[in-house]
């Protein structure tokens, strides 16, 4: 029997990837987790495409594509973010990156670039995918489409949490304003903002654990 295509789109630390990790364990299926492409991307265009200003260079970004080879890398039992043979799992999680990635995930040209890639791994079937726009646009035709969302206060300590445990140095307001940042950019961007698919099936595990949010999740998926 084939497998399913899953796709889990929601907001930032509503738990996205960890979930779909482990439901991909559960399930015999690939992960593929779409934020880490686009964090990939932000994080080679902070070492290389900086203009005079400070800021990111985009039409720089747009011409050196050929450049980038983002990889997802099996090491300890998990697959992790490779740019050009670097693992940069810890490095996309950082402030900068996060503070960024937005912008880049803004752009049509980015998301061209990825959307063929992330199309062709889910054609035959197996594939568990999250994101933004997995539903809406980057697999409308998913098997099973869930939409994942938390109260700002319980994301802010989420992310607070997992950037302490990276050793990265930050404070919960910083955090908080970012995540309010990032809900607005990627809501209000023109090219695939975020949003619920009209047939997703909406959890919000502001009061959930991850693991509880992974059960409820499987209650859906019990046939496969």
């Amino acid at each position: 029997m084939r497998k399913p295509v899953i796709a889990i789109d929601g907001y930032s630390s509503t738990g996205k990837s960890s979930i779909s990790k482990i439901i991909a364990q559960k399930l015999g299926l690939v992960h593929l987790d779409t934020g880490a492409l686009y964090r990939g991307i932000t994080y080679f265009a902070l070492n290389n495409c900086i203009g005079k200003d400070g800021e990111i260079n985009l039409p720089e970004l747009f011409s050196r594509f050929n450049e980038i080879e983002l990889k997802f890398k099996p090491v300890n039992e998990e697959l992790v973010m490779f740019l050009n043979g670097e693992d940069i799992s810890k490095q996309i999680r950082s402030n900068e990156v996060s503070e960024n990635v937005s912008l880049i995930a803004l752009q049509k040209e980015v998301r061209d670039f990825l959307l063929d890639a992330q199309r062709k791994i889910a054609e035959k079937g197996g594939v568990i995918m999250d994101g933004r726009d997995i539903g809406t646009v980057i697999l409308p035709n998913a098997d099973f489409k869930f939409f994942l969302t938390a109260s700002v206060e319980e994301r802010t300590k989420r992310r607070f949490l997992e950037l302490k445990n990276l050793g990265l140095d930050t404070d919960e307001n910083t955090v908080r304003e970012n995540l309010l940042s990032r809900d607005k950019t990627d809501s209000e961007r023109e090219v695939a903002p975020l949003k619920q698919a009209e047939d997703a099936i909406v959890i919000d595990n502001s009061d959930f654990t991850k693991y509880e949010t992974i059960d409820m999740i499987l209650s859906y998926l019990k046939d496969f």
